[in-house]
């Protein structure tokens, strides 16, 4: 009877502790951003409905975004991040921001909205296309920024090199300070359109947003291929009347290879099947599709992701 007894609280203890070992494995850590920025705003909306639908717990983490993020999920200590698709790509092919770093421990889950590159000129300065940047003073974003990256870039498009202009490393803030008070000719901002810098600039001093043609454009994504077509709405800024064609990178979901199949799965079709409770909790849900959750993706699909995007046609 006591043998009976204790191998019947042995097996139990075993169930119990299987049962919380596979529970543990979908206990999904999701890296977003500053705890003011739009990642964590929409990753905190976003991870609130997934965990609803799926069952799935999902926690979230305020990060120093990108770079931070890729680590995280190298080391890791989360599951899921929000990444731009450039940053994405450099840490893949170990370039870039990534330089001697490689790292292959995340494959990608979905593209997500667009990170629109803005390129703000003074009027006065006599700037009208990118071309005209050359001799002018231009600020590129913060030091070893993603955003420096992209002006580089671009820059490179057109041959120019950073050689070639007057460079500065500035905050969109102190870009848009220093455009306003004539100390700049120009800036580069990756960011979400409208961006709040850009929206206090326009109203009170006259600016123009260059843009990328499609010669340019195309000679840019076939060197870069996470770069997409983005046009920015007339309107999006006071004074600007007609739509701005230029380039965007996207933030991405990006998910640990160490998830199963079918949870990555289970998170892909769930984001998409409930847009429009996502929209209800933050405006860039508006972005969010299947097409656009493929496009500019440039590392390969996690198997679960790319279950669902076969599925409805997404992806061949």
């Amino acid at each position: 009877m006591k043998k009976t007894l204790f191998l019947s609280v042995v097996m139990l203890a075993a169930l119990s502790l299987g049962l919380y070992a596979r529970g543990a494995t979908q206990q999904i850590r999701l890296a977003t951003g500053g705890n003011t920025g739009t990642y964590y705003a929409y990753g905190s909306a976003v991870a609130q409905i997934l965990t609803e639908k799926t069952k799935i717990p999902i926690t979230i983490q305020s990060t120093g975004a990108s770079k931070a993020n890729i680590q995280l999920i190298t080391a890791g200590e989360v599951e899921v991040a929000i990444v731009q698709n450039d940053v994405m790509d450099y840490a893949y092919q170990g370039t870039e921001l990534f330089n001697g770093e490689q790292t292959t421990s995340f494959t990608a889950m979905a593209g997500l909205y667009a990170e629109v590159c803005q390129i703000i000129a003074n009027p006065a300065s006599g700037i009208r296309t990118v071309a005209d940047l050359r001799g002018k003073n231009v600020s590129v974003g913060d030091a070893g920024s993603g955003v420096e990256f992209n002006a580089r870039q671009i820059l490179e498009a057109y041959g120019i090199s950073f050689n070639d202009i007057g460079k500065q490393n500035l905050s969109f803030g102190a870009s848009a300070d220093a455009l306003r008070d004539n100390k700049l000719d120009a800036f580069f901002c990756t960011a979400g359109a409208p961006t709040t810098a850009v929206v206090d600039l326009a109203i009170g001093k006259d600016i123009i947003l260059l843009e990328i043609d499609d010669t340019h454009m195309t000679q840019l994504a076939q060197k870069y291929p996470f770069y997409t077509r983005y046009p920015i709405p007339a309107g999006t800024y006071r004074g600007i009347t007609r739509d701005i064609n230029t380039v965007a990178v996207k933030a991405t979901f990006i998910v640990s290879k160490s998830l199963s199949e079918d949870v990555v799965y289970q998170l892909t079709k769930t984001l998409f099947e409930s847009r429009d409770e996502i929209i209800s909790a933050h405006a860039k849900g508006t972005e969010l599709s299947p097409a656009y959750g493929v496009g500019g993706i440039s590392i390969p699909f996690h198997p679960g992701a790319e279950k669902y995007f076969k599925e409805i046609g997404a992806l061949r």
